[in-house]
């Protein structure tokens, strides 16, 4: 018989707790700001499941990194859509009034 693996949230609480005394140690904001990585990392445990071959924690930290890559990518976009839409503003202010 094979082993039983144990289910991804439970390794997932096992592995948030394990890093108890790190999160204590930290000052409130950094606290806080763990605390969205692994809310982060937890939005995508069914999607963990699947990777039994990897380590746990680095599964999750793929997962925290995947939502913070998805941030960037939004705030790039929004960037580029304030860089826009000054372009054109520009343009508007700098053409001849008839």
């Amino acid at each position: 018989m094979g082993r039983t693996l144990p289910a991804i949230a439970q390794v997932f609480l096992q592995e948030q707790e394990s890093f108890a005394r790190f999160r204590r140690a930290l000052r409130r904001g950094d606290q806080l700001v763990l605390d969205d990585l692994f809310a982060a990392a937890q939005q995508h445990l069914a999607a963990a499941s699947y990777a039994a071959h990897a380590l746990p924690f680095e599964i999750f930290l793929l997962a925290m990194l995947l939502e913070e890559h998805k941030q960037v990518l939004r705030l790039r976009s929004a960037v580029a859509e304030q860089q826009d839409l000054i372009y054109h503003l520009r343009a508007a202010l700098d053409e001849p009034r008839g």
